[in-house]
């Protein structure tokens, strides 16, 4: 699964990204990044609108494409794979939790997750029903499972959310400001979920604009103007 040259679960070599504008000019949203996260880490990206931030996770996750450079995630080079081969592979390596939750609102919770798993088919059939209802359960939503995203609270659509990234077992898992629309409480009960599938052995990339989130992390990676203003471990991080 990891990079066998660096050790790396995720790496970035030198990435560049640029968006054209018009009138035919550019908005270089990365300049040049190179950063190496190994399995199992905890890592926070921190920045201003406009940094860099959900570009960088983009790249990541395989949902755009580096300019220059190299993107390599669970042993394969991103900027290689076709847009098909990439749906597979994201499906197979990659959990993927955004910020407005992005249920599909005629499938109840329950269906959101199986629908996962019924289009990777890396989870045998005969087990998906029992690994949704353990998801649920992790995330404390087993009496939600029939009901439709609409019902639920803003909270629990997270939590659905997060357990629907969690359907085919992922080495990594991706947040883009997976509290910014969440009450203090239910954010803090977010991030203690992340924390326990940090201590199952998960890599946790999250962008976040909040600043005691970050500071459990074992890393917090700053950028400014699509470059990495600072990368510094935190020790002392809870995982």
């Amino acid at each position: 699964m990891n990079s066998p040259a660096s050790g790396a679960i995720v790496e970035l070599a030198a990435v560049t990204k640029a968006y054209a504008l018009r009138g035919g000019s550019e908005f270089q949203a990365l300049r040049g990044i190179s950063l190496r996260i190994p399995a199992g880490e905890h890592v926070a990206i921190l920045g201003k609108s406009g940094s860099g931030k959900s570009t960088l996770l983009n790249l990541v996750a395989g949902l755009d494409r580096a300019s220059t450079g190299t993107v390599t995630v669970a042993g394969s080079d991103l900027g290689r794979l076709s847009e098909n081969e990439l749906a597979r592979w994201r499906g197979r390596h990659l959990g993927v939790v955004f910020q407005f939750f992005q249920l599909l609102p005629t499938l109840t919770v329950e269906e959101n997750i199986l629908l996962a798993m019924d289009f990777v088919n890396k989870i045998p059939a005969p087990q998906r029903r029992a690994r949704a209802a353990e998801l649920l359960r992790l995330v404390g939503l087993s009496d939600q499972a029939v009901k439709l995203p609409s019902t639920l609270s803003g909270g629990q659509q997270q939590r659905a959310a997060i357990a629907r990234s969690l359907a085919n077992d992922p080495p990594i898992v991706l947040a883009d400001e997976p509290t910014g629309n969440l009450d203090t409480e239910t954010a803090a009960a977010v991030d203690a979920l992340f924390h326990a599938l940090v201590r199952e052995g998960k890599t946790l990339i999250v962008v976040t604009h909040d600043s005691a989130m970050a500071k459990t992390a074992h890393r917090i990676i700053q950028l400014k103007d699509g470059l990495v203003l600072s990368d510094a471990r935190h020790n002392s991080a809870a995982a």
